[in-house]
């Protein structure tokens, strides 16, 4: 259960990547709603971390949470921000991918 819940935030935490890119977009009102969509995904994130932590060794449980939040952030990139998903960015992805995995596997 704590492995979902570690998973959950890191989706947490491309969510609240997702609301700074979007709020780098707009201006005004809108602006600020994205700002108070971090701080509270951000907040949700951070409190799931904790969680998880409780159970699963911290050096780990933070490795894989960064590793989901920075490579759901780079897939947000490429296919919301249209950023450029070049051969060398995505082999260096597919190789963040497999740390992650690697280093659930060899944790207890």
């Amino acid at each position: 259960m704590n492995w979902i819940i570690l998973i959950v935030a890191g989706l947490f935490e491309v969510a609240f990547a997702f609301c700074l890119g979007k709020a780098k977009e707009t201006t005004g009102n809108e602006m600020y709603l994205w700002y108070a969509g971090f701080v509270a995904t951000c907040g949700i994130s951070m409190g799931l971390l904790i969680k998880a932590t409780q159970v699963l060794p911290i050096g780990t449980a933070y490795a894989v949470w960064t590793g989901i939040g920075a490579v759901g952030t780079v897939l947000v990139g490429i296919f919301v921000f249209k950023e450029p998903a070049t051969f060398l960015r995505l082999l260096f992805l597919m190789t963040l991918i497999g740390s992650i995995v690697g280093l659930k596997a060899v944790s207890h």
